[in-house]
């Protein structure tokens, strides 16, 4: 009997386990098997992985391709006084600065942490994860049903980690009767081979080297000394004339050159290399297409040094010289994109000269640019009305000018501004539109008041110019100034000049090719020096001597006729007349240096004959 009790002891013993297991397993296959599903719904599983991976690599090509950003900050619109925005229009796509400098002259950074790339990449994949497509297994009889998404993403040096936690529940068969299967994942991880944080770790290097060296605001600099005339003299009896447009043409083009020139790799004393260490490919972008701020300290669309030597009574210096120097504002975006095998990480940088020179290193974000001390303190409302010479409003762009120094204050809507000003005894207060002559104002006040402004349309007219009474087809240099500005060409090459109401000086120098040989000449020049001792104590000084020797020289360029000519222009004729023949007179071809400068002399007196038609 007692063997038989044991015998049924064990039994129940085994059934129980048994009952247990069955419901065991029914209880919890849902957490069996890979991913926490049962074999036949672990597909599903996979498929949402390959998904995440999708959009992680998605997120990551926008993170690269955009600056490491996603989602943009706000727009900010820039300004005729500095037309960067936020932004750079690339291939189609926005791309945010990581320095730029606003519309309000104040230098800005938007350069993204690894952890704001990262929050970025999370909150893109919690919005797509549910744009993940299951519908074959909805033809299948799966029910899929996803919970809310929470991720948590790493971006490595070679890969990017992604943590989802999302209830996914997936359920097959008649729930009511039963007889359905039922599987839950909560946890969803991915790891997607990516270069991404690398590559960001060397652009961060790029950006961080540059605000340090100002590097492209070095190359920009010798790129305008080399492109454009800055400084220099040069040896000419006749005007030396560059046109602005022109300049700044080739400008912009050795300006894309060069800047695609540059590269991280490289033998040292190689002019391009920029000496920052990254292991990955660099390049530097640029294009005319892009936008540009060049200026230059100019009156009128042409750039014009006169000689020194061939006016009367300077015949003793015995040769002629043209010196000049022009001051430049140059402003224009850098792309520079840092790449291994297919993946691309790109970020825009301004690159700023001011005066010539490179702008000071950036020292923290959001930085005033050189703000001069009396423009930060705007505290005289002063209400502004710009009008043409008809009565009807103007928008223009407002500034204010006060011992050397320009502030920027607005723009007129419907031809008004009520705004603070600076506190300055004779002020001016500047207007400037498209298609309009600049105008000032005087503001003696530093209190409150108003001003009008009327401002001068701005006409195209061209130019016929003959001399002795025929056509004339040869070089000639034409100019209009008058007290409110000048407008100057290059004739026959610029055949329209721009012009407005007012008071002209008209101006024409005719030239014709020629061969004016001067030989080498060495000169004596004394100078008074302090003597030696004591008496150069006491203010005593002798007389020291040194030859001065002057090279060779060929005159090419001849003034051969032309004159002067003062004329109140009406805007009547300019509304009525689009053409403006000038008829000059000729002048006997010189020969000599002494012929040179009697003609020069003779110039001043020769009038000219001006016709609007």
């Amino acid at each position: 009997m007692i063997n038989k009790r044991g015998q049924v002891t064990i039994f129940i013993i085994i059934a129980i386990v048994i009952v247990v297991a069955v419901v065991g397993y029914f209880a919890l296959r849902g957490n069996l098997f890979t991913g926490g599903l049962p074999a036949n719904m672990q597909p599903i599983e996979e498929t949402l992985k390959s998904c995440l991976e999708n959009y992680v690599m998605a997120g990551a090509d926008v993170l690269g391709s955009q600056g490491g950003y996603i989602y943009l900050p706000d727009f900010e619109p820039g300004s005729s006084y500095m037309p960067f925005s936020s932004q750079l229009e690339f291939m189609g796509s926005a791309i945010p600065y990581w320095y730029y400098v606003s519309g309000n002259n104040i230098q800005k950074e938007q350069v993204p942490s690894k952890s704001d790339m990262e929050n970025q990449l999370e909150q893109f994949v919690e919005e797509k994860v549910r744009n993940c497509v299951f519908d074959s297994y909805h033809e299948q009889g799966f029910e899929i049903v996803l919970g809310e998404p929470k991720a948590s993403a790493i971006i490595g040096g070679s890969d990017i980690q992604l943590v989802l936690n999302m209830n996914m529940e997936i359920t097959k068969g008649d729930t009511l009767k039963g007889t359905s299967d039922v599987g839950k994942v909560k946890k969803h991880s991915v790891e997607v081979n990516s270069k991404l944080g690398k590559l960001y770790d060397s652009a961060k290097k790029i950006y961080a080297y540059e605000q340090k060296n100002l590097f492209l605001e070095e190359y920009a600099v010798d790129t305008l000394r080399l492109y454009a005339p800055v400084d220099g003299v040069e040896i000419s009896c006749s005007p030396k004339t560059w046109i602005a447009e022109e300049v700044f043409d080739e400008l912009q083009e050795g300006i894309e050159a060069n800047t695609m020139a540059l590269k991280t790799e490289g033998k040292s004393d190689d002019y391009f290399v920029v000496d920052v260490d990254v292991g990955e490919d660099v390049r530097f972008l640029n294009s005319r297409d892009w936008t540009y701020n060049v200026e230059v300290d100019n009156d009128g669309a042409v750039l014009i040094s006169n000689p020194v030597g061939n006016q009367p009574g300077l015949g003793i210096l015995g040769f002629c010289y043209v010196p000049y120097h022009y001051v430049y504002n140059l402003g224009y975006p850098v792309l520079a994109q840092v790449s291994d095998g297919d993946e691309l990480f790109q970020f825009p940088m301004a690159v700023v000269v001011r005066g010539n020179k490179p702008r000071e290193a950036l020292k923290a974000s959001a930085v005033d640019l050189g703000i001069p001390e009396l423009c930060k303190y705007k505290n005289t409302l002063i209400d502004v009305d710009v009008r043409d010479s008809w009565g009807d409003n103007v928008d223009a762009q407002i500034s204010f000018e006060c011992s050397g120094t320009k502030c920027n204050i607005g723009e007129t809507e419907n031809g008004n501004l009520k705004a603070e000003f600076p506190q300055c005894v004779n002020g001016y207060v500047l207007a400037r539109a498209e298609g309009y002559q600049d105008a000032k104002y005087l503001y003696p006040e530093i209190t409150s008041g108003s001003v009008n402004i009327l401002m001068n349309k701005v006409y195209d007219v061209d130019v016929d110019l003959k001399l002795d009474g025929q056509n004339f087809g040869k070089t000639a240099m034409v100019s209009f100034v008058s007290d409110r500005g000048s407008s100057s060409i290059v004739y026959p090459e610029q055949k329209t000049v721009k012009l407005a109401e007012g008071d002209y000086e008209i101006s024409v120098y005719i030239y014709d090719e020629g061969n004016i040989e001067l030989g080498s000449l060495v000169t004596e020049q004394c100078t008074d020096i302090p003597r030696s001792g004591i008496g150069g104590i006491l203010g005593f000084t002798k007389k020291k001597c040194f030859d001065v020797e002057i090279p060779e020289q060929i005159i090419s360029n001849l003034l051969v006729g032309g004159g002067k000519q003062n004329y109140y222009l009406l805007e009547s004729e300019l509304e009525t007349s689009n053409v403006v023949e000038i008829d000059s007179t000729s002048l006997e071809k010189p020969k000599t240096i002494d012929d040179l400068q009697t003609n020069y002399i003779v110039f001043d007196s020769k009038g000219l004959e001006v016709y609007f038609r």
